[in-house]
């Protein structure tokens, strides 16, 4: 769900850039590997790169065309016009948190990270009871505006935009979460052109030429080096 506006985006530029229709379907990171597992056929998949890594070593993607494409923070987010937490040092967040009365997180790797976050610090017994988890494709950012959790932690990408919420920043360099998500081409019944095409489409959505639809939605290209 965090790469869905980009994809939408890059989306429409493969139509007019390369002269092709791609489709893209957005759910939750858990369902859509489920679904990649289970055998239903995609040109095309894009997943957390360690959720993408272990479709790839199962064989439910061609192997060796996962390929990295954008790095997303996770930030700290309340309810706008409420008081903004301190942030900038990992104590200050620790404090942060443990102050905050209800704490929204999401599934996938920016909630187990979190999660392992909060286990690291040793606070993972006294912030269970005001945990609250964001249901399947309902954004953190929708909990913290609607007063269900006071402070709420996801992808940078998922709160912009969404009403209601006012970002904190980031989480500081020891305590930081960053997601790397992936392209991949699925197991598809394609012939050798419809092969050709998502290979075409993946190094697009890769190229310098997408990179600035990938920041304005809040994340960072992850651009090869060839040195």
């Amino acid at each position: 769900m965090a790469t869905r506006q980009i994809l939408a985006e890059l989306a429409t530029q493969c139509a007019s850039h390369l002269d092709c229709l791609l489709v893209v379907e957005s759910l939750g990171g858990v369902e859509a590997a489920k679904r990649v597992r289970a055998g239903e056929r995609f040109d095309l998949v894009f997943l957390a790169d360690d959720a993408l890594a272990s479709l790839e070593s199962d064989g439910c993607l061609l192997s060796g065309s996962r390929r990295p494409l954008m790095r997303s923070e996770v930030v700290l987010a309340v309810a706008a016009g409420s008081p903004t937490p301190i942030i900038n040092t990992e104590a200050a967040l620790k404090s942060a948190v443990r102050a905050a009365e209800s704490i929204g997180y999401s599934t996938g790797p920016s909630g187990s990270a979190l999660l392992a976050l909060f286990e690291r610090w040793g606070l993972s017994a006294e912030l269970k009871p005001r945990l609250v988890l964001a249901p399947a494709g309902v954004p953190v950012g929708q909990l913290v505006s609607e007063g269900r959790a006071a402070i709420g932690f996801q992808q940078r990408s998922e709160f912009l935009g969404h009403p209601g919420v006012t970002v904190v920043g980031p989480l500081p360099e020891s305590a930081a979460i960053e997601t790397i998500f992936s392209g991949g081409l699925g197991q598809g019944d394609r012939d050798d052109a419809r092969s050709a095409r998502a290979h075409q489409i993946l190094d697009f959505i890769a190229s310098v030429q997408a990179a600035c639809v990938i920041r304005a939605h809040g994340m960072s290209p992850v651009i090869p080096s060839f040195d």
